[in-house]
């Protein structure tokens, strides 16, 4: 056996010690008690794996050996039929330990074993080899799979670039629409781990019946050229981009937007629809989405929903319910042979479905129009049904309405209000002049958002005054909104007294916060404790941004929750199947001009009426109104597009959901419609 080399340790060179105390003396040895034998035998196979892949074959064939070769002595030893001499039993035993370890198994000269077992090594790497190359490329491509790689190859399939808090509204949205086709995918683009997109989607895809629409989820920049084309945007039949929830969520749409006309080019444009946050980068986003593109201001229609729903409390519900694809949803059709027929003989002749307007070839809408308005050549239809099935259209009329209720004092003065010109104030805050920005287009005088502070107001009890609590970007937009309709907001930091007259605003922030909602769930809970210590309620309308905080807010009858981002993914999933409902719901959201209000039934009908809802339609349309559903007294849930026939009682308690302006017409008034509106002569 060759001697190990022996090392010696070169002598150090020693220096002067350095002056202080002397080391302490070392104290006697312990005993320290050995490893265990399994510790010691595991730390040995670390150390002998990491040599490599020679040493490891080589330890694996001699377990191989030690295992196998005892094994098939022990059964040629005990078989009858083996043969009787030690050589021949030795022979037997080689062919079997051959036989188990594909070694060959011959016997005779040396040399003719040694000639077997290469050959049956040499068989032996190329199979392992081959197993291996087949495994490592069935390994690659599921890895590939799994982290959403692949090329999608679809066509008309809806696709989401980006991922923020509207992706699992949206993508719910987007199932539910393709599930009325029965056929379809919806494809996600996102900077994610493809499982964990898909196990965060897939509650919505359970609760949206998404077995017959496929969804693929894919991980890639939405701004990359190259991952964008993995997912096929030429082919799609809508393309929507979200802004993720990063500080710099407008650049990257901006550039998601240039990417996709690189990837897609101008030549054969498809639908898109982008959503940015903030009211100041909507004109760069329009410039690189290019024409025919929608781009949405996130910041101002959350804005004017909030304003909306101050004026009229409990639409929340509503306008979500208007929204989503359950239930009733707004459609535009184009019905040949009804050319020539006035609005209110549409409105008549549909008798499953609300007609609420028209389209002009242009795009423009015309919501609510005059009810002797004509439908022209190429215009469209816009009504409130079930599902994207044409309506059916009859030419039996309409019953008749009831007489109509007399006026009430407060009604009469609320009509000659609403007919005045808007008054101007300047907008305040902290004494000094602040910049509001409008939050909606008016066809009157626009009235400048008046912020008032509480040494403004002296106690004085105005039933059109808001309290707000909170501030965020979106206040002055909001501030501006309630002035149009002669609201006042006063801002306090913390709650004060509330009066019997007041309404309150609470607001999410402070912006930049890592939860906005916290301030709403706090404040909401000291107005339920003030309420309960002064017994009365006050009206509130609470922002929140994350629709999973909605069961955790402490509201009641009384309270409007309004989850931005949630309304904002159900706008962009109706825009993206219908592009031209987004000048409708443009125009719906405004906080003056056509909306959609809140009004008691027995405005339309007397109380105690029984009457089909038809029968309101046709009231409501004499009176400047549209009518799209109502709301039993007593339940915060709306019923949109009900069926026209079957009679009920219509009591006080009864709200009726209709598209009209802010003040109540005369019978034979109509709302004034834009330029271009074609009367019957």
């Amino acid at each position: 056996m060759r001697k190990e080399r022996e090392y010696t340790v070169p002598p150090q060179r020693t220096s002067r010690p350095a002056a202080g105390p002397p080391p302490p003396a070392l104290g006697p040895t312990r005993y320290r008690p050995a490893p265990p034998l399994r510790d010691r035998t595991r730390y040995w196979i670390d150390r002998t794996v990491v040599k490599g892949m020679t040493t490891v074959a080589g330890w694996l064939a001699l377990v191989c050996l030690a295992v196998v070769a005892p094994a098939s002595a022990l059964l040629v030893w005990t078989d009858s039929r083996s043969p009787d001499t030690v050589q021949g039993k030795m022979e037997t035993v080689w062919r079997t330990v051959g036989q188990t370890l594909r070694l060959g198994g011959e016997v005779g000269p040396p040399l003719r074993i040694v000639l077997s077992v290469l050959l049956a090594l040499v068989s032996l790497l190329y199979v392992s080899t081959l197993v291996g190359l087949v495994t490592t490329a069935i390994t690659d491509r599921l890895t590939e799979l799994h982290r959403g790689q692949s090329t999608v190859v679809e066509r008309g399939h809806s696709l989401v670039l980006g991922w923020s808090e509207q992706t699992p509204t949206l993508v719910a949205e987007l199932l539910a629409a393709h599930a009325q086709r029965r056929r379809g995918a919806v494809v996600v683009l996102a900077d994610r781990d493809k499982l964990d997109m898909e196990r965060e989607l897939r509650a919505v895809v359970t609760a949206a019946g998404g077995r017959r629409v496929r969804l693929l989820c894919r991980r890639g920049r939405p701004a990359d050229p190259a991952a964008l084309a993995r997912v096929s945007p030429a082919a799609a039949g809508a393309v929507v981009v979200l802004p993720p929830d990063t500080p710099e969520a407008d650049t990257q749409v901006v550039k998601t937007l240039l990417a996709l006309r690189a990837v897609v080019g101008d030549a054969r444009p498809v639908r898109v629809v982008a959503a940015v946050r903030q009211t100041r980068h909507v004109a760069t986003a329009r410039l690189a989405a290019g024409p025919g593109a929608v781009v949405l201001d996130v910041d101002g229609i959350a804005a004017r929903i909030l304003v909306q729903c101050v004026l009229e409390p409990g639409l929340s519900l509503v306008l979500e319910d208007l929204l989503d694809f359950a239930g009733a949803e707004l459609h535009v059709h184009r019905v040949p042979g009804l050319g020539g027929r006035t609005f209110a003989e549409l409105r008549a002749a549909c008798a499953d479905a609300c007609v609420v307007g028209l389209v002009r070839p242009d795009g423009s809408p015309l919501l609510n129009p005059p009810p002797r308005t004509v439908l022209a050549p190429g215009d469209a239809v816009v009504v409130l049904a079930e599902d994207e099935a044409p309506p059916t259209w009859t030419t039996t009329p309409a019953p008749p309405p009831p007489p109509l209720p007399a006026a009430r004092p407060a009604e009469a003065a609320k009509a000659a209000g609403a007919a005045k010109p808007a008054r101007s104030a300047k907008a305040v805050r902290g004494g000094k002049p602040a910049k509001a920005v409008g939050a909606a287009k008016a066809a009157k005088p626009a009235r400048t958002g008046r912020l008032v502070t509480p040494a403004d107001t002296h106690g004085a009890a105005d039933p059109r005054r808001v309290l707000v609590l909170g501030w965020n970007r979106r206040g002055p937009q909001i501030v501006d909104g309630l002035a149009r309709n002669g609201w006042e907001a006063t801002r306090e930091e913390d709650l004060p007294a509330l009066g019997p007259a007041h309404h309150v605003l609470v607001l999410a922030g402070p912006d930049g916060h890592p939860d906005p909602d916290e301030h709403t769930l706090v404040t909401l809970l000291r107005l339920r404790a003030a309420e309960r210590a002064s017994g009365r309620r006050t009206p509130t309308v609470a922002e929140l941004t994350d629709a999973h905080h909605r069961p955790l807010a402490p509201g009641g009858p009384h309270t409007d929750l309004v989850v931005g981002g949630r309304l904002v993914g159900l706008l962009m999933a109706q825009v993206s199947q219908t592009t031209e409902l987004a000048a409708a719901f443009d125009e719906l959201f405004s906080p003056t001009g056509n909306a959609v209000r809140l009004r008691p039934a027995t405005d339309y009908v007397p109380a105690g009426t029984e009457a089909p809802f038809a029968t309101l339609v046709e009231a409501a349309g004499r009176r400047g109104a549209t009518a799209l559903g109502y709301r039993p007294g007593g339940s915060r849930s709306p019923l949109l597009n009900p069926p026209k026939t079957g009679t009920r009682r219509w009591s006080p308690e009864d709200t009726l959901i209709v598209v009209t302006t802010g003040g109540h017409l005369h019978p034979e008034q109509g709302p004034t419609g834009p330029a271009g509106t074609h009367d019957r002569p």
